[in-house]
């Protein structure tokens, strides 16, 4: 289930950074509030850290926002090393339960305060019916499938 959620996590990833306008790194909600740079930025070490809780060596770190494209594959290779550790069995039970509710669920809250900025900025997404997206274990790439069925 978790390796699922990761390949969950790729896809509507890929959506929101996928066709960000020029500029778009720079974004602000408000005056007070982390740019959309900032936000990937955090959301590659969101999956940085969890492979090193997989891998039982606890690390964080705090990277500051690069150019967005290098920020993206960043953050698309911090995915996969993470699937991969899961996928060697690096965690289990109650382990696999914490990296859920942690590095996982807390970039798929990032992923929708991108989707909301990407609005804000004029250049909203297309809403999608996730239950039909072409989602698997392990594909976590930059590269997702096409939305199946996305509407106004």
């Amino acid at each position: 289930m978790l390796r699922h959620a990761l390949a969950t996590l790729a896809y509507r990833a890929g959506k929101v950074l996928r066709g960000a306008p020029p500029g778009f790194g720079e974004f602000r909600a408000s005056e007070t509030t982390r740019s959309a740079g900032q936000i990937l930025a955090h959301m590659g070490d969101l999956m940085d850290w969890g492979t090193s809780i997989a891998e039982g060596r606890q690390a964080w770190s705090d990277s500051p926002a690069k150019q967005w494209d290098a920020d993206v594959d960043r953050f698309f290779a911090a995915i996969a090393r993470f699937d991969a550790a899961l996928a060697a069995g690096s965690a289990e039970g109650e382990e696999s339960d914490r990296l859920f509710q942690g590095p996982v669920a807390d970039a798929l809250t990032h992923v929708g305060q991108l989707a909301l900025m990407r609005r804000l900025a004029g250049v909203p997404i297309k809403a999608e019916n996730y239950h039909a997206a072409g989602i698997a274990a392990g594909r976590v790439g930059r590269d997702q499938p096409a939305a199946r069925r996305e509407f106004d």
